[in-house]
């Protein structure tokens, strides 16, 4: 799913500390995830617009993002504040960072433009991380592997896949044509669900991507 056809599953929620930045890629377009000192998570083009490095490789201070190669600082809502070579300067307001829609739900961070896209939706009041796992295979392989596991679609790219008593939720990210990430949370809370069972499930998940890698469909254990 494209960024602008609905919201796109980009990262876990605890991968990304506050203070922290980490590149991404959506159809072979780089972005960066990264979360203010205040813990708001904000997912923009990983480009500044100086020299086009990229801002995962930055450092975050306070509710700024700097870039590494000449520290020009960003605000959260990609306007550059301050070029320490020009100390001084009043920047230009087209000084700007490209900017994505970010939102936190079920233990997973989205992104798209579209304004009136609906997230996918579950009854679960909370969600325990297990990981995520990329994948050398097209993201239609990777959902039909998982459909053909008992995976039921909630939206193009994402589904509740049921292993027993407990629920998992899938959020599947087309990185490029050969290569996908999965995004994968237990429905429930921490206070049942960590430690053992984000263990087995974050094992099992490692089982699913080396079979689906290897020429023969995965299997579920």
């Amino acid at each position: 799913m494209k960024l602008s056809e609905g919201w796109v599953p980009v990262a876990l929620s605890s991968s990304i500390e506050a203070g922290t930045s980490a590149g991404a890629i959506v159809q072979g377009s780089e972005i960066v995830v990264w979360r203010d000192s205040s813990g708001k998570v904000h997912v923009w083009e990983d480009r500044c617009p100086h020299r086009g490095m990229r801002m995962s490789f930055g450092f975050v201070r306070g509710d700024h993002i700097a870039c590494l190669y000449h520290g020009w600082q960003y605000d959260t809502a990609g306007q550059c504040r301050y070029i320490p070579a020009h100390p001084t300067l009043d920047v230009p307001q087209t000084i700007k960072v490209p900017t994505y829609l970010a939102q936190e739900k079920y233990g997973i961070v989205w992104a798209t433009t579209d304004e009136a896209s609906v997230m996918p939706n579950t009854d679960a009041l909370e969600a325990t991380p297990v990981r995520s796992v990329f994948v050398d295979r097209s993201v239609d392989d990777v959902r039909d592997a998982f459909v053909h596991a008992g995976m039921t679609a909630l939206t193009a790219e994402t589904g509740r896949l049921a292993l027993g008593d407990d629920i998992l939720l899938i959020g599947l990210q087309e990185m490029r044509d050969t290569k996908t990430a999965a995004h994968i949370v237990i429905l429930g809370t921490p206070a049942i669900y960590a430690g053992a069972k984000q263990k087995h499930y974050a094992q099992w998940a490692e089982r699913f991507r080396y079979g689906l890698e290897q020429p023969r469909t995965a299997e579920v254990a």
